[in-house]
């Protein structure tokens, strides 16, 4: 598909643990049993066999990369900047055991998006460590320049500026408005759904963990199309045994679970732990019939869980080089 045929399917459609290193295949449950569906994971590979797709379709999900490029403009955020723009400031890459950096990591992700046959690469939060306009401007202008179509849901440090006066919800809005707009290509930066030949992208923002009842209405509304989805987020969401980095919709998820909040130089999680809407989203996720799967990123881990029949999958950072390949495989 091309890049502006993507972008204008999507604007229409938008509201304003390790992997196992050999493939093994999910036997259907009765959210695809009416389809045929199975999955099978091969390292960072992951396949659907699914009739949802009349061609091979290929997706790229990239998370974590960090960028933490900073220039003049940002001395005033010094104070706030200070230790993410230490934090990935060198990496091991994942793959060669070699020294690298985000930057690095990034373009090398851009080249095999633009070369390895990909249809679609999603952005599935933290590619930066804090607003930087550099940073910002420098992404813009790379994902401007290639033909893959591509998308973008926040991470909660892409738009953290650490010790800043503000609710979460008060700093999110007002850093996506003041910086990171550019890279939602016009569409609503908590929520937007995206077809790609059969199958519905749909993108969350849960970047502080909880979901707002406008975005918990809007996922009912893509669950109620039946059309086969996919659905992309940056904090995973609970699995029993996980721990609280899969913090979306986890019942312990609370003040009392909440170890980084001074590190991080944020409000605390509140006493009273997620509100109803996250806990509905989440029973509601994994109740859906439609739903072929949720990818995530934030712990910095490969991973995979299988939740009522539903599997979810976590990439491992970018800012090590790493990153997952999705393929909807025609189900023959």
């Amino acid at each position: 598909m091309k890049r502006r045929a993507f972008v204008q399917t999507a604007a229409a459609a938008s509201v304003a643990g390790l992997a196992s290193p050999a493939a093994v295949a999910q036997p259907p449950s009765r959210h695809d049993a009416g389809r045929g569906e199975s999955f099978a994971i091969d390292d960072n590979k992951v396949t659907f066999f699914t009739n949802a797709v009349p061609r091979p379709v290929n997706v790229m999900i990239v998370a974590d990369t960090h960028l933490f490029t900073d220039d003049q403009r940002g001395e005033p955020y010094q104070e706030f900047s200070g230790r993410m723009a230490k934090a990935y400031n060198s990496t091991t890459h994942v793959r060669t055991g070699k020294p690298t950096n985000p930057e690095q990591c990034f373009e090398e992700a851009l080249a095999r998006a633009e070369t390895g046959d990909i249809d679609l690469l999603a952005l599935v939060g933290d590619i930066f460590s804090f607003p930087s306009e550099a940073a910002i401007e420098w992404v813009t202008q790379r994902l401007a320049a290639i033909q893959t179509p591509w998308l973008y849901v926040a991470g909660n440090h892409d738009w953290h500026y650490e010790g800043m006066d503000g609710t979460l919800d008060e700093l999110r809005a007002e850093w996506i408005e003041r910086r990171l707009k550019p890279l939602y290509q016009g569409r609503n930066p908590l929520m937007a759904a995206y077809d790609l030949h059969g199958v519905r992208f749909v993108a969350i923002d849960n970047s502080h963990y909880e979901i707002l009842p406008e975005q918990l209405e809007f996922f009912r509304t893509q669950v109620s199309r039946g059309q086969p989805m996919v659905l992309l987020v940056h904090i995973p969401l609970y699995a029993a045994g996980r721990s609280m980095g899969f913090g979306c919709g986890n019942p312990e998820w609370s003040a009392a679970t909440d170890r980084n909040f001074k590190i991080e130089r944020r409000p605390r999680w509140p006493e009273s732990g997620h509100t109803q809407t996250t806990l509905d989203f989440h029973r509601e996720v994994f109740e859906a019939a439609n739903l072929m799967g949720v990818f995530a990123g934030h712990i910095h881990r490969q991973s995979v869980d299988v939740v009522n029949g539903i599997p979810q999958f976590v990439t491992n950072a970018n800012a090590v080089g790493a990153f997952m390949d999705i393929r909807f495989e025609p189900q023959v």
